[in-house]
């Protein structure tokens, strides 16, 4: 009942609310970003959601289009700027995906939209994560993030899915608020953004 009915209307309510809110942070990152990306705001990339259905997420762009000789692009530390690095550490760069919460490609609180490319990568239990929307923030993100490895990650991504209630996504929203402000889990201990997921051996 949640789930199906109640939860697709609080997203779009809050989300709605949300962006009226946070209108004036919206156009002074965006603003900041024009400057510091040479015009480019936003990053847009596809991302499987519900049931794997592929939608294209946004968030704002915290590196920029650095290439080394060879035409390939730089490390992610090293095309992470100065504005982008604040904007990431302070978690507003997810605030555009306030809008694909209103458009109802994502919810407020569910496991966290990744790459197309890791659909076939998954075992079949982590593949569940997709029987929800994917989130903004979610179980995962409020109990490591990026800190904890993908295997962890999972493992919290289907614990929600069987766990989904009211008083869980009420929980995860003002604990993701407490680590925003603490800025934890922001990256792991080897590299500025997680590492890509290669699949779980023996899974």
């Amino acid at each position: 009942m949640y789930s199906a009915t109640v939860k697709p209307i609080l997203d779009f309510v809050l989300s709605f609310l949300l962006i009226l809110i946070v209108s004036p942070v919206l156009i002074a990152v965006s603003f900041l970003l024009v400057i510091a990306n040479r015009g480019q705001v936003f990053f847009r990339q596809e991302r499987p959601g519900l049931n794997g259905v592929v939608f294209r997420v946004i968030k704002f762009k915290t590196m920029n289009d650095r290439k080394d000789k060879n035409g390939n692009l730089l490390p992610d530390a090293e095309r992470l700027t100065a504005v982008g690095r604040f904007v990431r550490s302070t978690s507003m760069d997810e605030l555009p995906q306030l809008f694909s919460v209103l458009k109802g490609d994502m919810s407020l609180v569910g496991p966290r939209p990744l790459l197309v490319r890791y659909l076939n990568r998954y075992s079949p239990e982590q593949a569940r994560r997709h029987e929800v929307k994917p989130g903004i923030t979610g179980w995962a993100q409020v109990n490591g993030r990026n800190a904890i490895s993908w295997e962890e990650k999972f493992k919290l991504d289907v614990w929600y899915v069987d766990n989904i209630s009211f008083m869980l996504d009420i929980k995860i929203l003002l604990l993701t608020v407490f680590k925003v402000f603490k800025r934890e889990g922001i990256s792991n201990s080897q590299a500025a953004t997680m590492s890509e997921f290669k699949g779980t051996v023996n899974n």
